[in-house]
């Protein structure tokens, strides 16, 4: 069993979701995330710009989000969004454990703005929403310098030392 159908169920489980609802998403899921690739969060959310456009299921692994919709009255399903973490913009999320709910919003790479609301059943569980959250957008990802290992043609840094320069072959 690979590391996303591992963790795939338990994430589900965790928020509520019936065997039923995950079954069906479950081939649009497959088609958008890799095998090895661990499942931080599976949950029922709502758009609350568009309350009538059907429900959304939302995955967001440690690469990836992706977003399916079922249509209010056929029950189909199609992909909602598709992206990597790392594509986001302007991550924003707001706990509100009043309403039980949290609010996350990220605008995609062609300039377009989500916004999903997440219900929970438990007050607690909106905290526990906003540290996974933090995990996945916070302190998983840094910025594009951080991940730049090594650039080719550029010397060494070295703590005074001279710099290794090559030697034309004769």
């Amino acid at each position: 069993m690979d590391v996303f159908s591992r963790t795939f169920l338990p994430a589900a489980a965790e928020t509520g979701l019936a065997v039923q609802t995950v079954s069906r998403h479950m081939p649009i899921f497959r088609q958008c995330v890799g095998s090895g690739d661990a499942t931080i969060l599976v949950a029922r959310c709502g758009r609350p710009d568009r309350p009538v456009a059907g429900e959304y299921l939302l995955l967001l692994t440690h690469r990836r989000m992706v977003v399916t919709q079922q249509t209010r009255v056929l029950h189909r399903l199609r992909l909602h969004l598709n992206t990597e973490l790392r594509e986001l913009s302007n991550v924003t999320w707001s706990p509100d454990p009043r309403s039980q709910s949290v609010d996350l919003a990220a605008t995609a790479i062609d300039g377009v703005r989500e916004r999903f609301v997440i219900h929970t059943q438990h007050p607690k569980q909106v905290w526990q929403l906003d540290t996974l959250l933090n995990h996945a957008f916070r302190t998983r990802l840094r910025t594009p310098k951080e991940r730049v290992v090594a650039t080719i043609g550029e010397a060494p840094a070295t703590a005074g030392g001279p710099a290794l320069r090559p030697v034309p072959a004769r």
